[in-house]
Order: C-alpha cells, then structure tokens, then sequence
C-alpha cells in the first residue's frame, strides 16, 4: 500500500509540474501577443495623427491660395 501512495504522488507532483509549466508559458505567449497587438494600434494611430496632420496641412493650403487670390501679399523683409 506504501509503494501505491508513493507511485500516486510522484503521479500527482509531475502532472502538477507539467501543468505549472505549461501555464507560465501559455502566460509568457498570451502576454507577447498582446504587446505586439499593442504595436500594431500604436502604428494605425500614428498613421491615422499623420493623415490627420496632411489633411489640415492640405486644408491651409487650399485656403491660403484663395486668400491670395483675393489679397494682395507681400514678403515683410528684415531691415
């Protein structure tokens, strides 16, 4: 009976371990994947700040040719 309680936790002490380690490496896996998914939304924000930046930039511009076609400009000099 001795050597059956032995054989039953040695059993037990290994599936324990197997499955400690299994789920620190299934923790390490999920926690990169979310780091990575991470990088992927700062990039879209980054890209969508930059087209945001374009879009005013294309804005002013449109909005300065108009005005220069209605005023007169003239370039201040340093003097």
């Amino acid at each position: 009976m001795s050597l059956r309680k032995a054989k039953i936790t040695l059993a037990g002490a290994v599936t324990f371990c197997a499955l400690t380690v299994y789920a620190v490496h299934f923790q390490q896996w999920q926690e990169g994947e979310n780091m990575y998914q991470g990088v992927l939304r700062d990039d879209e924000r980054r890209k969508e700040k930059m087209r945001q930046r374009q879009d005013k930039f294309d804005e002013s511009q449109r909005r300065r040719a108009l005005y220069e076609k209605v005023q007169k400009v003239e370039r201040a000099t340093d003097s």
